[in-house]
């Protein structure tokens, strides 16, 4: 069965963004632009919430178009168009680029998604993350923690009494600092830890 990956860059202070949903902080060099390439070229397909499908979509279909775009950028815009995506969303009407709209996170639908054949699932947005976990439907969490304290903004995890044990599977430091840290589910002990 695949997994739901949660993908994410976070500063140190656990924020995905700042507090008008800037991310110029983040650190995208050539060298993480072709590793994110790498892997999610294998992906089954993208779980997206409304304003992740959006911003997307804003800049991604036609970003290899771009006269001076690198071959990073150039590659990630045919992966993103390419990529199956589910965008889960009430109100965001129509949807292009071989995506579909769902308006629900219904846990049945997510397990049969998973059942299916195919490569990993790639989870985006805080918003969407939290409501996939408290469902417990999340995986694995991959972090990119970027070397930059932003203050604050959207906090990486919503409060939750929500117990995860985790465990660490892969670390890989980047030249420009940024930090990979993933971490799969372990499963709970008959004492519930």
């Amino acid at each position: 069965m695949r997994k739901i990956i949660w993908t994410i860059s976070v500063s140190v202070d656990g924020y995905m963004e700042g507090p008008n949903r800037e991310i110029d902080w983040h650190m995208v060099d050539d060298e993480l632009h072709r590793h994110m390439n790498g892997w999610l070229a294998g992906a089954g397909g993208f779980l997206e919430g409304r304003v992740t499908y959006e911003l997307m979509a804003d800049f991604w279909p036609t970003a290899d178009q771009d006269p001076v775009a690198t071959p990073t950028v150039v590659e990630f815009a045919r992966i993103w168009r390419d990529m199956p995506k589910v965008v889960y969303s009430r109100t965001l009407e129509p949807v292009e680029w071989n995506a579909t709209i769902v308006p629900d996170v219904v846990p049945a639908e997510v397990l049969a998604l998973k059942a299916q054949p195919g490569g990993d699932l790639v989870l985006g947005g805080s918003d969407l993350a939290a409501e996939f976990a408290r469902h417990d439907l999340i995986d694995e969490y991959r972090l990119y923690v970027h070397p930059m304290v932003i203050g604050r903004g959207t906090p990486m995890l919503r409060p939750s009494d929500a117990k995860v044990p985790l465990r660490l599977i892969e670390t890989h430091t980047f030249g420009n600092g940024v930090v990979m840290l993933r971490y799969e589910r372990r499963p709970l002990g008959p004492d519930g830890g």
